[in-house]
Formats: structure tokens, sequence, C-alpha cells
């Protein structure tokens, strides 16, 4: 993986540039441009979900430096899928420019609706479906049905003078899919007869052999996981898998059960979903859950978000016992998702929540209650045998993903200098069927923090580690502006610490000392008093206390 910065040359004409600003080396913040004769094409715009060590953020954004004093050059943004990691940047770069045209299915324009109309920002969109080409600036897309967790998913064919190139989203290969959309590989193989230069593919499950298990196992599994629960059942999956509430909602039905939906995007999304016909709701079956309550614990299903343990979705408040629905013995929980990387501990430390309640746990561990909506390294095997790429760029994954697919593809007779291994911010030009690296840009995160969007830093979320892990420690000084001689303290105090404040008692005549053998020396800016003082209680406290708290020193003349 390029990690070396290089300045990319300018773009030659008859080039077509492709840099990835979001999805290679993780799971989310999926976003690529693509440039040609001056225009840009960008292909999603996802979110990344915070990790534990990035405390107090809400959301990770693509860094979109790159093109923001380029906007105008923009002429749409596809979006392969509705899920949030390839749609949840959405309304930030709408904000930037709020005319780019939204191009894509049906039920991802409308989710991506719902959520534009939070952030007050209104967008012009193109519906398109497979089978349907559209050009736009130059590039002349092809759009083409995949299989994937939600309905509606595409893949795109982006053809320019530089060549023919095939972008999958994501995607898998479900040979008996519920909603009956087969991955369109027939039209992958006469792409593949065209010549597809440039394979973006999806890389989530490269190191998964065989393949991934069809969605309709699922079903049976869940019901007869509902049929034998003894009280409440409460389903947590993610809130855009249209196909798992339908699950859900027939095997509730068949046994007498009514279904409550929790969670905002929940209820927003599932209610898009049944007005556009991809959500077929059994007569009688949904209630509201303030009503649901009245019901007999037998006779009640809650459909919930926070399948990834996210601390303000519904799951991870009903485990704390902060929410009206307080789960307990003879109820069943049914985690209905994979884990995705990163969660592993806010997700388990939920099922212990709930375990702990009384609640019985079912999850992918000790059940079949989900399978994955990526493609297994058996599915990716056929797509190369069946396009026979002449390059290929795996995206969507962490670093290990994106090797084992590349791996993949090599194994099928496509050259290792063929299949390029980039990291966010590698920028790489398609000219006369070659692909070729020619410079890394320097990308970063864009943290989401309440309203504020990019102010936060890595400093920022450092200092926050560490107030959260280390403490806080102030010390207050006030000294004679004249002689330089303390006059007050020094006043330390503290929080996060199991000692009492007493215990810095031996550290202030050091301070003291330190700062007067400072002032002999001739030290008189009162900046430079303070990083004596942060030195001197920091070295102590190390020493004494094996803590490495935040220090804030105050040095006053008076």
């Amino acid at each position: 993986m390029q990690t070396t910065l290089v300045t990319p040359p300018p773009l030659t004409p008859g080039t077509l540039r492709v840099i990835p600003l979001g999805g290679l080396g993780e799971v989310g913040r999926n976003m690529t441009t693509f440039e040609y004769d001056g225009k840009i094409l960008i292909v999603d715009c996802g979110v990344l979900f915070p990790e534990e060590h990035q405390p107090g953020v809400d959301l990770i954004l693509p860094d979109l430096e790159p093109i923001k004093e380029r906007l105008n050059d923009v002429v749409g943004i596809v979006l392969t899928h509705g899920h949030e990691d390839h749609i949840g940047a959405v309304p930030y770069l709408l904000k930037l420019r709020n005319d780019i045209p939204l191009i894509g299915s049906e039920l991802t324009l409308a989710l991506v609706q719902a959520k534009l109309k939070e952030h007050r920002v209104r967008a012009q969109t193109i519906t398109v479906r497979e089978g349907q080409k559209h050009t736009v600036g130059g590039f002349h897309l092809e759009f083409i049905a995949v299989n994937h967790s939600i309905p509606d998913a595409l893949a795109v064919a982006i053809k320019t003078p530089a060549g023919l190139v095939l972008a999958t989203g994501d995607f898998k290969m479900d040979q008996l899919p519920l909603d009956g959309r087969l991955t369109d590989l027939r039209t992958f193989a006469r792409l593949g007869e065209e010549g597809v230069d440039l394979f973006l593919v999806d890389s989530t499950n490269a190191d998964v052999p065989g393949f991934t298990p069809l969605e309709r196992e699922i079903g049976p599994v869940l019901d007869q996981v509902i049929a034998k629960a003894p009280r409440r059942v409460i389903v947590a999956s993610f809130s855009s898998h249209v196909h798992r509430v339908q699950q859900v909602l027939d095997a509730a039905a068949a046994h007498g059960r009514r279904v409550a939906l929790l969670g905002r995007s929940m209820l927003r999304n599932m209610t898009i979903a049944e007005d556009l016909g991809y959500l077929r709701v059994p007569s009688g079956v949904l209630i509201d859950y303030k009503k649901a309550r009245d019901l007999p614990d037998d006779k009640i299903v809650y459909m919930s978000t926070g399948s990834q343990g996210e601390p303000m979705a519904v799951l991870s408040r009903m485990a704390n016992l902060d929410h009206a629905i307080e789960p307990g013995p003879g109820d069943t929980v049914i985690l209905a998702s994979s884990l995705i990387p990163g969660n592993e501990n806010a997700v388990y430390r939920v099922i212990d929540g709930l375990t702990r309640l009384g609640a019985n746990v079912v999850h992918k561990g000790n059940a079949k209650v989900h399978v994955s909506g990526h493609a297994a390294a058996g599915e990716l095997l056929y797509c190369y045998n069946i396009l026979k790429p002449r390059n290929v760029l795996p995206v969507h994954g962490e670093y290990r993903h994106l090797i084992a697919n590349a791996k993949l593809a090599q194994d099928t007779g496509i050259p290792e200098q063929n299949t390029i291994i980039a990291a966010n911010g590698t920028v790489i030009d398609l000219r006369d069927h070659v692909a070729e690296v020619v410079g890394q840009l320097d990308l970063g995160f864009v943290y989401v923090d309440g309203s504020t969007v990019g102010e936060i830093t890595d400093a920022d979320l450092k200092d926050r580690r560490i107030l959260g892990e280390e403490g806080f420690i102030s010390v207050i000084v006030v000294i004679d502006s004249k002689t330089g001689e303390i006059i007050s303290g020094p006043e330390v105090h503290a929080r996060g610490f199991a000692e009492d404040d007493r215990v810095f008692d031996s550290v202030k005549p050091k301070i003291a000392s330190a700062l007067s053998d400072a002032v002999t020396s001739g030290v008189s800016d009162t900046h430079a008093l303070s990083q004596v003082v942060r030195r001197t209680i920091g070295r102590w406290v190390n020493q004494s206390l094996r803590r490495r708290p935040m220090i804030v020193p105050l040095v006053i003349e008076a």
C-alpha cells in the first residue's frame, strides 16, 4: 500500500484519473472520484462510524479537500445503494454545493432524500435502474443489478475514451435472493467481452473462503427462535436491512405476534420501504410501540436498531436499563447482523449486559441469524474469471481484505503488477488499458462532533482520551511581576484521581523551587514559567503515581 506522499502530475488529455477518498483500509467512508477532460464524477459518499478511541465523535467523513476547490467541475454523484457507509456523507457534500445531481435507484434516492430533509438540504436527483444507461459530463454510465443486503443495489460501468471501469459497490451472488433480484452476471460477462480496463471490487469478505450463505436460510431460524420464545422477542438489525425486517414480520405473523419498530432510523427507513413496495407488511402485524406494551409478553416482537453496540441506540439503552422496555428473564434478544470491524467490544458489552438481565441472547456466534451481504472468495473468483479485467483495484475493506482480494485476482491469472493495493488518496491514472499509480495525497479524517464538522482534530481526540483515561491536573501560581517571587500557590487541583488532593502537598515545594531557579536564571515570560510547572509536576506524577494526566499550568503575574 502506497504511503509516501507524492504530488501527482497534471492530468494529461485522454487519461482517466481515479482517486479513492475513503473506503480503503477501513470498512466505511466509501467514496471515489473519477476525473476525465476536466470533469469529475463521484461514486458513493459515505460515513465511517467512530471507534472507542474517538470519544465524542458522531461520524467520520471522507476528506473532501482534493475537490473542495473544484466543486463546479463535479457533474454527478452515483450512489450504488442506500447504506450509511455509502450515502451518509452526501448531506455534508451538498452543503458545499447543493445542485450536484444525485444518481441512484429508487430506494437509494428515497433514503438519501429522507436524510437530506433532516439536514434541510434540497437536491437534484436522477432515478435509474438496472439495464439503464445515462451520460453525464462525458461519462457514459451503465447500471447493473447486484445482490446485497439492501434492495435496489447497483454496480456501475463507467465508460470514457480512456477505458472501461466497473465498480461493483457492495455485492454478493445469492442465487436464491428473497426479492428474486440476481447479480447480473450476464451483463458482467458482456462487459468482460468488451474489455474491463479497471475493476473496483468489494473486498469485505475476500478473506472468507467459499460462498456467502443464502439469505433465505435465515428465515427458518428466525421462525424457530420466535416460535419457541416464552416472552418478548427483541430483534436488532441494521435500520436499512429490509430483507431481515421482512423475515421478522413474516415469522411474527406466523406465530400470532405483532411487531413494533424501535429507533427513528428503523421507523423512517421501513416506512419508505413499505411505501415503495420493497417491504410487504402482513395485515395487522405492525403496532405502535407505546400500544405494544399493553400486549401480553408472548404476543410482541420489537424490531430495533443497535446491533453494533452503538451507545445511544435502542438496544444499548435497553441493556443499560435506560429505555422504557427493560429486558428480563424469559425475554429473547436476537442480534441479526454481523460485526463491523472495530465494534466487537461494544457489541459484546451489550450482549453481556442483556445476559446479566436474564435475557436469552441469540447472535451469529450461536445461531444462524445473519448472513453477510458481501461476496466471499468463491464468488469473487467467479467474477474475475467472467470479467478477465486488465487491472484490479480492491476497495471497501481493511488492509487484510484488500490483500486477500488482490491475491484472488492474481490466482485467476491477473498479473501482480496489474493488481493495485491502494490507500485513501492514492492517485491512479488509466490510459491505453494501463492503470498506474502516479501520486499519493495526504488525506485525513473529518470528524462530525455535534454541530461541528472538521473542527475536531486528532490532537483533540488525544486530549479527550487522556482526560478519560489518565485524569486532569491544574496548577495555579501567582507571582510578583517585579521580583518573580511566589505570592500565592502553588494550588493543585485534580480530577479523575482516586487520591485525595493532599497527595500533591509533597510536590508543591518542588514546583516552587523550580520556579525560583527559573526566575534566577532570567526566565520571566509567564508561558515559559508555566512550562516549568508542567514539566515538574509531570515528572513527579509519572514517577510517584504512574500516571500521565492532562496538565494545565497557569502562572499569573500580579
